[in-house]
Order: C-alpha cells, then structure tokens, then sequence
C-alpha cells in the first residue's frame, strides 16, 4: 500500500479564530447568522451522515446516482491524470468517480478535517494501492495553493456545496477555482436543482427530526468552544424556502426572550421571543443560472447531467 502525504495549510488555530470571528461577527448583527460549517463537528458530522440515509433527503442518492451512470462518461472526457476534490469529506461518492478514471495518478482531497482526510486515504488506498493520495487540511474557500501534480486535473465539488454559498461568495469561490485551472482542466460541480417546495422543505425539515438536531448543533458547538451558555431546548428547527432568491433557509428560533453569554468572547447575546438566527442558506439551481454563473468567471459549461427524476445536475466546465 501506497503511503499518503498529508499537508496542513491552515496554522494550527486557524479554526478557533475563524468560528470566534463568526459568532462575534454574525450575533451582533441584524439579523443574526452563522455559517453552516459550524456544524460540523463529529457530532454534526455523524448527525449529517444520517441525514443522507433519510426518505426525504434526496440530493445524495440522486448525485450518487449520476455518478455511477456517468462516471466513465466523465472519466473519458477529462482523461484526468489528477483528481481534486473540494471538501472531500470521506469520499465516499468519489470511489465511483475514481474508479472509473484508469488514468487516474494522483487524487488530492482537500478539507478542514484531519481525521476525515485520514479515514478516507487509508480506504482508498486499501482499495486501490498504488494511487498517490496527497491530502490537504485547508480551508477551500479562502483561497488555495494545490500541489504540483500531473496533468490534465479534474477539479470536482460534489454535494450542492455551492448553494451554501451566497451569491458573491459562490462568485468568489469560482474565481478562486477558475484560477487554479490550465487549459485542458476540467471542474466537475454538483448542484440542487430547483423543484417543488414541499420536496424541498421535506429534506429540510424530516419527520423524526435528525436536521433539527443537526441544526442545533452549532450551539453545542459554541458551548464547548466558547464556554457559551446557550440552551438548545430553548430553540425551535426552522425550514423556509425562500422564492425569491430560490433558496431554502434553515433557522434557529428562540421560545423565549433570553440572554446567552459567550464568555470566550466577552459577549451576551440577546434574543427577543420568536427571533430567528439563520443558520444555513442552501440554494437551489437552473441549468441557465448555473452556466451564467460559470460563465461570468471565466468557465465554458460543456456537459450538464441529471439524476432520472431531474432533481440533482452534475456539470461539467472547462475554464475559457
């Protein structure tokens, strides 16, 4: 078995720094906001793998599904000697892509977390020995330096993260990737198509309520990090689906007007009765957005994908 390399381009407490900016950031504005990654901890980690299993949550098993319908299409499209996986997590989806790319030299996950880089190298490599596997521990979203590694390279961002971007992050985001790509590369993007609300609110919202211990997670996040006292028992799960902006939001509201201290950093926090705290923006998207958006940073939408019930799309772009 291949050994693996694993390289951290995030300082040691880069994690702390940036969840304290964000909560002293998104709790004394109005209205108040997190960012999802807050989520996941182990704890949030294994509550979201579970999500993933639910009837109602659909978009996982519909990439799934594209992926092994098309997984040697786009292996012999891109003819890709590395792949790059964005937010790698434990790959799980990605063996159905790598397995299809013969020529495949060289995979690089790229996440936040040690342990899940570590899990899923070790798995892939029991797998499929000899592949070299050179993980990075960063942060994809402020910016990223890639390894020297062979050519062409298949960028791929799997999952509908995007839509957990706002529209000038998602913008940003692009840029950032389109730069990292030279002629002959490829950007494999997986993306929520737009499509009835109650499916949408439903995937959101389950009826045993996984999500909503999902989404309250972020507080006991904050409680052990931070010392922060909040009381989850005293916030309800929200699910909305914005038309506007053709979005669902997840929210925490407050039963009750309260007060919570964030001693870490010397901040009470109040909540009126009934205040919502968004908690997690998940947009939902249309082949025409999806390839104008491309376009606008500089990426030629080629080939565009769906699941047989048109709910989930995986695009294919080329950089211009």
């Amino acid at each position: 078995m291949s050994p693996f390399l694993l390289t951290r381009t995030l300082p040691e407490d880069a994690t702390g720094a940036a969840l304290r900016a964000d909560v002293l950031h998104g709790l004394t504005r109005a209205p108040k906001a997190l960012p999802p990654k807050w989520f996941y901890d182990a704890r949030g980690s294994a509550l979201f793998e579970e999500i993933t299993t639910l009837p109602e949550y659909y978009p996982t098993r519909a990439e799934r599904e594209i992926l092994v319908a098309r997984a040697a299409e786009i292996a012999g499209i891109t003819g890709a000697h590395t792949l790059i996986e964005l937010g790698s997590g434990s790959s799980e989806k990605t063996r159905h892509l790598i397995d299809a790319m013969a020529s495949l030299h060289t995979y690089v996950p790229v996440d936040v977390s040690e342990s899940a880089l570590t899990g899923a190298a070790n798995t892939l490599l029991a797998h499929r020995p000899g592949l070299d596997v050179h993980a990075l521990i960063a942060d994809f979203t402020r910016g990223l330096a890639l390894p020297g590694t062979p050519g062409p390279r298949l960028v791929a961002f799997l999952g509908g993260t995007l839509g957990n971007l706002l529209p000038a992050e998602r913008a940003a985001f692009l840029s950032s990737v389109r730069g990292l790509l030279s002629p002959g590369d490829a950007l494999l993007l997986g993306t929520d198509l737009v499509k009835d609300e109650s499916v949408l609110v439903s995937a959101y919202d389950d009826a045993t309520g996984v999500t909503a211990s999902f989404n309250k997670n972020v507080l006991s996040v904050m409680n052990r990090e931070l010392e922060a006292d909040f009381d989850p028992d005293t916030f309800d799960h929200v699910a909305v689906w914005d038309r506007d902006h053709e979005w669902i939001e997840m929210r925490l509201r407050s039963t009750a007007a309260q007060t919570v201290k964030i001693p870490a950093l010397g901040l009470a926090v109040d909540f009126a009765a009934g205040e919502e705290m968004r908690t997690e923006v998940s947009a939902k998207f249309r082949k025409e957005g999806v390839k104008a958006e491309l376009a606008a940073q500089g990426l030629d939408l080629t080939h565009w994908w769906t699941d047989e019930r048109g709910r989930f799309a995986l695009s294919l772009s080329t950089p211009v």
